[in-house]
């Protein structure tokens, strides 16, 4: 195989290359032995088909497989040997071909610019430690013994307030009765009114065997429409009334929340509360990596993906819209594209892969967050390949951020958690006050606890893309 590189300047590539037809011939003869076989033809015992008679039958067929296997391998070899990246699928023009035929054709492609990572290596970022003050994790433990209430049955009690009240009942509308018109050993504590809006007010003041009768309309989302927004009747049996005690914070409170005492307890609310503000601080220390690399310059950016990326910021506005604000758009897509090129430059050169339990323990950690909804993201990743590849791409990027970042010039800061709280509420102002001036990056959240829900970048595929036939000559 012969290749020669034209169009040496810009991202534009001409590759010429020549395939000697011994090296078709090659591939057609292992073919030609593969089918022959496998292949059943009338008057002729398997494995001994004639290869003239196979030539006959399937030539045509056999042919065009050989020439789209040797097209890929070439290209594949051509652009590889010559350290080219193609920015998109790659065009192919066929010169000559055939049996008995040299091939020679010519690759059409786009590379991805080169990328200089030196710059890399003056990165700036600041590193937050969060000191957290004793009274914090005190608090803390108060605000968990508060929800965590315990109740004490009185049998003389007249409920009130804050009471758990247990109860049987039978509903009817109308004198009629409906379907899951009755309970038993309901529980409700008063004041909350979980239940049925206002209901909850109608047990103040019942005693412990006392019936009560609650009349109250029933609500439009009720889940027997026949009965919906009507008035409802509730006889009320009243099996027992509790009244809250305040919870003791001991070691047997800590035991019930799996720690091994109340010191290991507020050990291990030091280490939740530390981590949830070091979470959102590390998304500033992301944004400013990303707002350096940003200002990277970057020679030529392959304008296919320009306008591929300007699609999806474009996505779902009106053709209007998208005019008046195609220079918005492309700027945008030039920032995404190019910190996409720096990260995945970077990823690359360091060698940084995806293991398979990564993408599990990712799965995972989307799963704790969405409770109850565990079932149904599973399948989801399951049925969607697609959204397994884009959990993959978001874990590449932060894996590679965390490398630039131990790289880089690091300032470390301690902070203690006010400070680390106007340092989040400074940068929100900033952002919001960005957005309303419009500008065009959209407004990164960085609120304690809350998952980032729009992508900064947009990694650059790294699988190499099959060439396109475009002609045949």
């Amino acid at each position: 195989m012969k290749v020669t590189v034209q169009n040496k300047k810009g991202l534009s590539k001409d590759l010429k290359i020549f395939v000697e037809k011994k090296i078709i011939d090659n591939h057609l003869n292992e073919r030609y032995e593969e089918v022959s076989k496998t292949v059943q033809l009338k008057g002729f015992r398997p494995g001994k088909v004639p290869k003239e008679v196979l030539k006959r039958q399937f030539g045509k067929a056999i042919f065009g497989e050989v020439l789209d296997k040797v097209l890929k391998e070439t290209s594949t070899k051509a652009l590889s040997d010559n350290k080219i990246k193609p920015a998109g699928q790659p065009k192919i023009d066929l010169k000559t071909y055939g049996e008995d035929k040299d091939l020679e054709y010519i690759i059409s492609v786009t590379e991805l610019p080169k990328i200089d990572l030196k710059p890399l290596e003056n990165i700036k970022v600041d590193e937050y430690e969060v000191t957290i003050d004793k009274k914090e994790i005190d608090k803390r433990i108060d605000e968990i013994a508060k929800n965590q209430k315990n109740f004490k049955e009185n049998e003389n009690a007249i409920s009130k307030n804050g009471d758990l009240v247990s109860f049987d009942y039978k509903a009817t509308v109308d004198g009629k009765n409906f379907k899951g018109n009755e309970g038993k050993n309901t529980q409700l504590e008063l004041g909350k009114d979980l239940f049925i809006k206002g209901f909850d007010k109608q047990l103040v003041g019942v005693k412990k065997s006392e019936e009560k009768k609650i009349r109250i309309k029933l609500p439009e989302n009720f889940p027997e429409k026949e009965v919906a927004n009507k008035d409802a009747e509730f006889l009320c049996k009243i099996l027992s009334i509790k009244n809250p005690e305040k919870v003791s914070i001991n070691d047997e409170f800590a035991k019930n929340l799996g720690a091994k005492d109340l010191s290991d307890l507020k050990l291990l609310l030091e280490k939740q509360i530390n981590q949830e503000y070091k979470n959102s601080l590390n998304m500033l220390s992301k944004k400013q990596i990303l707002d350096q690399i940003e200002k990277y310059k970057v020679s030529e950016i392959p304008q296919n993906l320009v306008d591929q990326e300007m699609k999806i910021i474009s996505e779902g506005l009106k053709e209007d819209e998208v005019k008046k604000k195609a220079k918005e758009f492309e700027k945008k897509a030039i920032q995404r594209i190019k910190v996409g090129l720096v990260l995945n430059e970077f990823g690359e050169a360091n060698k940084i892969k995806i293991e398979e339990n990564e993408i599990q323990a990712e799965i995972q950690k989307q799963l704790r967050m969405m409770p109850g909804q565990e079932k149904f993201l599973m399948e989801y990743y399951q049925k969607n390949p697609s959204a397994v590849a884009s959990l993959r791409g978001n874990v590449y990027e932060e894996k590679i951020i965390e490398a630039i970042k131990s790289k880089a010039k690091t300032n470390k800061k301690k902070v203690n958690k006010e400070e680390a709280e106007k340092i989040l509420k400074a940068e929100n102002e900033k952002q919001m006050k960005s957005y309303n001036q419009g500008a065009s990056e959209k407004v990164d959240d960085v609120s304690i606890e809350k998952k980032e829900t729009e992508k900064k970048t947009k990694t650059i595929k790294k699988k190499p893309t099959k060439p396109k036939k475009v002609s045949k000559k």
